[in-house]
């Protein structure tokens, strides 16, 4: 794998090159990295938390879908902190630094977690931590990366990212192969993992001083730019789009429950949604480039809700879970990096890391009220006709969506 040694934006590629990852930044690759490394680390954690948390500690379908939405949604609460800490000292990595550093301390916590309070708290400090570092990261790979190649940086930093992903889970699949129900193992190395992937973000990646520091932009002038018109139709299209996604633990949930399969293999439904992605990742970013990125992520809640039906089909099989989870992997690959490369170009320079919050921020509180709903309707109806009603709300929340996202390429022509 190659890239180029240059961390400018508009660096060109070295002549001859023919692959994407050549012509990806330094920098974004070795973000990437620490991506890949904290990943590893949290879905070793996240791929055994849905049945951990259901046949371990016990908790019903509610109670685990509010502590679901707290996962999806509590770094909804900083997010925007994030960005516009970045943006205002225009040195986004350390902001990174101390999101990453605050996930890390969350996995040795689990050890002595134990009830739903406990367990809650420290779920809350690591999506905090995810909820700090995740614009000002996304704000120094648009920095280091072409404007005209926004969606293919994204794209190579996701394809590591999942990679992480992918492994994570195997990792966790391989240590409760090893000694069943050991979860305290697959805390501990998750630990190790999220401190390697500190170590790369602090002595490796360059502080690369984005241009908003000159600015010293103000409070008000950020969030005015959030706010602005350009923004808004994006916006209103993820909350829509997000609120009617249901979180990967309870589709992994209903696929246990239909076909029943042993609790060991479980950390692998992760494994199959994160391999696809990682093969999607950069193809998908790339066409967002050409074709527009409004359209591609349209497209990716298509295929969710494809997976949604197939889902929720009675009867299963080996064929129609790998279909579901080949469609989850679609759906991210189509929407996880396309949002933030959208949104980076909609704003100026200065106010960008405060951009991409805004929408992440969205997207975490529309997902924490997403979870909650589906906890309920699982409750009252069980899984199949509660995936059935969400794929018919988003039916018709996708035509709508395309409508307001229609021209949003056009219009991102910010500096």
């Amino acid at each position: 794998m190659y890239v180029s040694l240059r961390d400018q934006p508009g660096a060109d590629a070295a002549p001859g090159a023919g692959s994407t990852v050549r012509r990806v930044s330094s920098t974004v690759f070795l973000l990437g990295v620490v991506s890949l490394l904290t990943d590893v680390s949290s879905e070793m954690v996240a791929s055994i938390l849905p049945l951990y948390l259901t046949a371990a500690v016990g908790l019903s379908p509610v109670a685990y879908g509010f502590l679901d939405g707290t996962y999806q949604g509590v770094s909804a609460f900083v997010r925007i902190a994030g960005g516009y800490a970045g943006d205002r000292g225009g040195q986004p990595k350390w902001v990174a630094v101390l999101g990453y550093g605050a996930s890390a301390l969350s996995r040795i916590a689990m050890l002595p977690a134990a009830g739903f309070a406990a367990i809650t708290g420290v779920v809350t400090a690591d999506r905090l931590g995810k909820g700090l570092r995740t614009a000002p990261r996304d704000a120094l790979i648009a920095e280091a990366s072409e404007p005209s190649m926004l969606g293919r940086s994204f794209g190579v930093h996701r394809a590591l990212d999942t990679f992480g992903a992918a492994l994570g889970p195997l990792v966790a699949f391989a240590l409760l192969a090893t000694v069943p129900g050991s979860y305290d193992s697959i805390f501990v190395v998750s630990f190790a993992f999220a401190l390697v992937g500190l170590a790369v973000l602090v002595l490796f990646v360059p502080n690369l001083r984005t241009t908003a520091g000159a600015a010293r932009i103000g409070l008000r002038r950020a969030l005015r730019e959030i706010g602005g018109r350009k923004l808004r139709r994006p916006l209103l299209a993820a909350a829509v789009l997000g609120v009617l996604t249901v979180g990967d633990g309870f589709l992994y949930l209903s696929l246990q429950e239909r076909d029943n399969f042993a609790a060991g293999y479980f950390p692998l439904l992760y494994v199959g949604t994160n391999v696809a992605y990682l093969a999607l990742a950069v193809p998908l970013g790339r066409l967002a480039d050409r074709v527009g990125r409004g359209r591609v992520l349209v497209a990716g809640h298509g295929a969710l809700l494809a997976c949604y039906l197939l889902a929720a089909l009675p009867a299963g099989g080996v064929g129609l879970t790998l279909g579901v989870l080949l469609l989850l992997g679609v759906f991210y690959a189509a929407t996880d990096g396309v949002l933030p490369a959208l949104v980076s170009r909609l704003v100026p320079a200065e106010t960008r890391g405060s951009g991409i919050a805004a929408a992440q921020t969205v997207v975490a509180l529309a997902r924490f009220a997403s979870s909650v709903l589906f906890g309920l309707l699982w409750s009252v109806q069980g899984p199949s006709r509660s995936l059935l009603l969400f794929a018919a709300l988003l039916l018709a929340a996708v035509p709508a969506a395309a409508w307001l996202l229609r021209g949003v390429d056009r219009a991102g022509a910010t500096p």
